[in-house]
C-alpha cells in the first residue's frame, strides 16, 4: 500500500470514527443491550471505504481540497448501512457466519433477536442522520432518494429524478442492495451465469459503493451552491446561468455514477477472488463460503486470470470518467486502484 492511500485510509477512517461516536448511543444508553450490540458491529474494524469514498468525492467536487462541513456525518450514515446490511448478512438464516472483521459476529455476541433490531436500529438512524445534514433542503431530499434506491430493491428510476437506471447486458434493471440479497439467497446451488453475476455484484455490493461516491458528489455541489432563486423577474442571463449550471451539475453526477458503478464492480470481483485464494485468518472472515455454497461469483464464470484483467480493466474506465477532474481526481484514483491490489 503507498503512502498517499496510507494516509487517506487512517485519516478518512479516524473522521468517520469520530463522527459515529457522535452519532451513535453511548454505551450507557438505555437499553444497554441493543447500543452495546450497534457499537459492537459498527467499531469492529473495517476500512470505512464507503465514507471515506464519499468524502473524497465531495472534496474533488469542491475542488479546493476542503472538506465541506457535515461531510463526515453523511459518511458515517453510509457505514451505518454497510454495518446493518453486514449484520443482517451474518444471520443463520442467510450467511450464517460467526466471524467478521476477525471478531464474533453480532448474533453470536448478542443473540439473533437483538442482532436484527441491531441492524434495523443502523438503518433508521442511518437516514434519520442524513435527514439532519447542514444542506439545502432539496439536495437533503435527493440524496436521501438516492441512498434509499441504491440500498432497497430495486434502482430503475426514469422519472427524471437524476438516479439512472442500472442496466445490465440484457437491458434488465439492476436490483439495489437488498434486491440484490434476494437473487443472490435464491441463486444458490444454481450454476452461475455471466448475467447472474453482473445482477448480484452491481447490486448486493455495487448500489451502496455507487451512492456513496453520488451522494458524496451531490453534497460537495450543494455547499458549492449560491443558493440564489429564480422568481418570475429573473433575467434571461440569470435563466441562462441556472441551466448552464444545471448542466454542469447533470454532467458530473453522471460521471460519478459512472465511476462508482466501475469500481463497484471491481470491488466485488476482487473480493471475489480472496475469497477463494486467502485464509480466513487473512481474511478477517470465513473464506472458501462462495465456492462452498456454489454461488455465483465473477471466478466461478470466467477464472481468476480473467477475473483479475476484468478488475484492471473496470479501473481504466473508472478512471477515465473522472479524467475531467484533473488533479483533484488523484486521491479517488489511488483509493480506486487499492481495490484492486488489496489481499484482504
Amino acid at each position: 500500500m503507498n503512502a498517499t492511500v496510507q494516509s487517506l485510509l487512517v485519516s478518512g477512517a479516524k473522521l468517520t470514527d469520530a463522527a459515529l461516536e457522535r452519532l451513535l448511543p453511548s454505551p450507557e444508553t438505555l437499553p444497554h443491550s441493543i447500543h452495546r450490540a450497534m457499537r459492537h458491529s459498527v467499531f469492529a474494524g473495517g476500512k470505512r471505504l464507503r465514507p471515506i469514498l464519499c468524502m473524497e468525492t465531495a472534496r474533488m467536487v469542491v475542488g479546493t481540497g476542503e472538506l465541506p462541513a457535515g461531510a463526515d456525518s453523511l459518511g458515517a450514515a453510509l457505514e451505518m448501512l454497510h454495518t446493518y446490511s453486514l449484520i443482517h448478512d451474518d444471520l443463520p438464516a442467510l450467511d450464517n457466519d460467526d466471524l467478521r472483521r476477525g471478531h464474533p459476529t453480532c448474533h453470536v455476541a448478542f443473540g439473533e433477536a437483538i442482532a436484527i433490531l441491531a441492524g434495523d436500529a443502523l438503518q433508521t438512524l442511518a437516514f434519520q442522520t442524513i435527514a439532519q445534514l447542514t444542506a439545502p433542503a432539496d439536495a437533503v431530499v435527493q440524496i436521501l432518494r438516492e441512498v434509499s434506491v441504491a440500498v432497497g430493491t430495486g434502482i430503475g428510476s426514469t422519472d427524471g429524478s437524476g438516479i439512472a437506471p442500472g442496466a445490465l447486458p440484457s437491458g434488465a434493471l439492476s436490483p439495489g442492495m437488498i434486491g440484490g440479497q434476494v437473487v443472490d439467497i435464491e441463486s444458490e446451488g444454481v450454476a452461475p451465469t455471466a448475467e447472474l453475476v453482473a445482477t448480484i455484484h452491481r447490486a448486493k455490493t455495487g448500489a451502496l459503493l455507487t451512492t456513496s461516491i453520488v451522494s458524496g458528489g451531490l453534497y460537495g455541489l450543494a455547499s458549492q451552491s449560491s443558493g440564489f432563486d429564480l422568481g418570475p423577474a429573473a433575467t434571461t442571463a440569470e435563466i441562462k446561468a441556472r441551466k448552464s449550471a444545471s448542466g454542469r451539475r447533470d454532467e458530473t453526477i453522471a460521471r460519478l455514477r459512472t465511476f462508482g458503478e466501475k469500481i463497484g464492480l471491481a470491488f466485488q470481483i476482487v473480493d471475489d477472488i480472496l475469497d477463494m485464494t486467502q485464509s480466513s485468518e487473512e481474511l478477517g472472515k470465513t473464506a472458501g463460503k462462495d465456492a462452498a455454497s456454489i454461488k455465483a461469483t465473477w471466478p466461478a464464470v470466467y477464472g481468476i486470470d480473467q477475473s483479475r484483467r476484468d478488475a484492471d480493466r473496470l479501473i481504466a474506465d473508472a478512471f477515465a470518467a473522472i479524467e475531467p477532474f484533473g488533479p483533484a481526481a488523484g486521491p479517488l484514483k489511488s483509493l480506486a486502484q487499492y481495490l484492486t491490489t488489496r489481499t484482504h
